[in-house]
């Protein structure tokens, strides 16, 4: 049996969202009772909440909602490189030792341990110029394990605009504290959410044998 890795983190109340967004919160309009068979819940909050695919409308005014993205990028062969400790961006020398042969999905880990109980003001974010050099390579998809593939502090989106320019798809928030570094199958696949700059997806990595 193919061995999986659930890569997606909780999601509850006090999941750390970036400054200003809209955290997770769920209340009960209905209870199980005499007069009712069923509980039912009330959520709200924003998409980038724990494991999230952006889409182009998140970083281009014209850009396509999360619902009229394809599929295709969200799921196939994958390989998840190890930048641990890269510092502030992780640059193409923090990837070279594993960019022979690269399926068409790239997830970088950047931390020994995801901060699940605050959010990193200082997340190590993905260097343009190593996005560019993914897509070179024919990469379709980039993810991570921090909450933005740009610095925290960015006005410019700089990764964001390239993965804009280039045409590839993004996840963020991954939980990768117990992959090894090596080759997967990839399916996180985002709601069919026909307004929304973002979905949450539940990402998963399979073994290949």
């Amino acid at each position: 049996m193919k061995k999986l890795w659930d890569i997606s983190p909780p999601v509850h109340a006090a999941s750390p969202v970036f400054p200003g967004d809209t955290a997770y919160n769920q209340q009960w309009v209905a209870s199980i009772s005499p007069g009712c068979p069923v509980n039912v819940s009330a959520i709200t909050l924003s998409p980038h909440v724990g494991a999230h695919a952006d889409a182009p409308l998140h970083y281009e005014p014209e850009g396509a909602a999360i619902g009229a993205v394809d599929l295709q990028a969200f799921i196939g062969p994958c390989r998840v490189i190890h930048a641990i400790d890269c510092g502030p961006l992780v640059q193409p020398e923090h990837l070279a030792h594993a960019m022979k042969h690269l399926p068409a999905r790239v997830l970088v880990r950047v931390y020994k341990h995801m901060p699940q109980d605050r959010f990193d003001n200082t997340l190590p974010a993905f260097a343009p110029e190593a996005v560019e050099r993914l897509a070179d390579l024919g990469v379709v998809l980039i993810g991570i394990d921090s909450a933005s593939i740009d610095p925290a502090e960015s006005k410019s989106l700089e990764s964001h605009q390239v993965i804009r320019r280039r045409g590839l798809r993004v996840l963020e928030n991954l939980l990768l504290d117990d992959v090894p570094e090596g080759d997967y199958e990839l399916i996180a696949l985002p709601l069919k959410l026909t307004t929304a700059d973002a979905s949450p997806v539940r990402a998963i990595l399979r073994s290949l044998t």
